[in-house]
């Protein structure tokens, strides 16, 4: 009886080891560091970004357009003027005033 069971251990043993290996490379290959979902993480923390570059590349853009309205080589004076009611908190006779809540 012993000797059936050596022998049918022997036989199934290889297997069963290779069974174990395949399932701990899957199980691995899903769930490790550098695995499927962590890869998965990754590319949307990368999209994230990108979203956020974007937004402050728009941002950026609009404000170098702005400052370049200011340059004395090119001043344009409705936006000198702009700059300089906001700057000493006046206005002219007869303006109406819209105040904006977003900023």
């Amino acid at each position: 009886m012993i000797q059936v069971f050596r022998r049918y251990l022997r036989h199934i043993s290889g297997p069963m080891i290779g069974v174990g290996a395949v399932v701990y490379f899957a199980y691995h290959t899903v769930e490790g560091d550098r695995g499927v979902r962590a890869w998965l993480r990754l590319n949307g923390e990368i999209a994230e970004a990108q979203l956020q570059l974007d937004k402050i590349a728009t941002e950026r853009a609009e404000m170098e357009h702005r400052v370049s309205l200011l340059r004395p080589d090119h001043l344009d004076q409705d936006m000198l003027e702009e700059r300089a009611r906001i700057m000493l908190n006046m206005s002219r006779e007869g303006d109406v005033v819209v105040f904006d809540r977003r900023r």
